[in-house]
């Protein structure tokens, strides 16, 4: 479509998206976050360390980039060199909100909304930047130059004019960043042995930490109980909760078991990297209770003859809730 000199500043913006071709550097990131998503819920790609090599720029560069490509869609207004390092400190930077921003949300801080946050920002600014440089005339829209990626970086790396000795700071520099870049990686891709290791928690009504603090006695008060398994291998767990009334001990400086009644217990299988949230309906009927204890096993928990404290130090988790009831006049 041909736009006139005369015709309104409205109709040209309406119809600027449509007279463009979709730029192949926001066309590529839209790519990317999906091939991401899909290397990290695919049964098959999520094994293997295409996920991470996919996810980390996903998470590092991505989301910056798209927001730096809808703050400056035109040509010149920042170097390419300018870009990219804006692109990863930004990113360092929005990640971490929006994980903060999800905090105060039902959906809370989890692998799963985060991602789905991180992949709407981004889709978000990738349309508002392909529509900023839909508004500019074509030879001023900012155009990716991939051809010049590998001389940008090293005038960004060794710029002209530099000292004898700045060129070897830099390569040592550049050196130890790609270095950490790499462990990054392989750290994510091949957990070792010692990063074993089960998410045993607990969340309010609206999974958040919105956990009751005062009580009535009688009165059901819903909750839900998570576990993760990061064991590198299928286990066995078994949840067990304690109604528990213990007393402070100003003498010893110390808290003293007084009571430990069971309440319900639930046994099941998780495989790797999987997590199981179940809702648990809090009842404390007794006003002595001051305390409820969530013990996590994994593999067969302990006998019945185990109780008290012992039991509370051989499970492989432990979180609790200190109660206080409610005056009822």
């Amino acid at each position: 479509m041909i736009l006139l000199a005369d015709e309104p500043q409205t109709e040209k913006i309406a119809v600027a998206p449509a007279a463009k071709v979709f730029p192949v550097d926001l066309a590529l990131a839209g790519v990317w976050l999906a091939a991401a998503l899909l290397s990290l819920y695919l049964p098959v790609l999520n094994e293997t360390p295409i996920g991470p090599f996919l996810a980390l720029p996903g998470i590092l560069v991505l989301p910056g980039y798209c927001f730096i490509a809808a703050l400056f869609p035109r040509d010149g207004d920042i170097d390419l060199a300018e870009r990219i390092a804006l692109s990863v400190g930004l990113s360092l930077a929005l990640v971490p909100l929006i994980a903060l921003f999800l905090n105060f949300t039902p959906f809370g801080i989890r692998l799963d909304p985060v991602l789905a946050a991180v992949t709407i920002v981004a889709v978000a600014m990738i349309l508002v930047a392909w529509y900023r440089r839909s508004l500019l005339p074509v030879e001023k829209q900012f155009v990716f130059p991939f051809g010049e990626i590998g001389r940008s970086l090293q005038d960004a790396v060794f710029p002209k004019g530099g000292g004898r000795f700045d060129r070897p700071v830099q390569l040592v520099l550049t050196a130890a960043f790609i270095l950490a870049i790499l462990i990054m990686v392989s750290m994510i891709a091949v957990p070792r042995d010692g990063e074993r290791f089960t998410e045993f928690f607990i969340l309010g009504e609206k999974r958040t930490a919105d956990y009751p603090d005062r009580i009535n006695v009688g009165q059901t008060y819903p909750l839900f109980v998570g576990v993760g398994n990061h064991e590198q291998q299928d286990a066995d767990y078994t949840i067990e909760t304690w109604m528990v009334r213990r007393e402070y001990d100003n003498a010893t400086n110390t808290s003293r078991l007084i009571a430990m009644d069971p309440g319900d217990r639930l046994a099941f299988t998780l495989a790797h990297n999987e997590t199981f949230v179940i809702p648990y309906n809090l009842s404390v009927q007794r006003p002595t209770y001051n305390r409820v204890e969530f013990l996590l096993f994994k593999d067969r928990p302990p006998g019945a003859d185990i109780a008290g404290d012992d039991r509370i130090r051989m499970s492989y988790r432990n979180v609790n809730l200190w109660i206080r009831h409610e005056e009822v006049n």
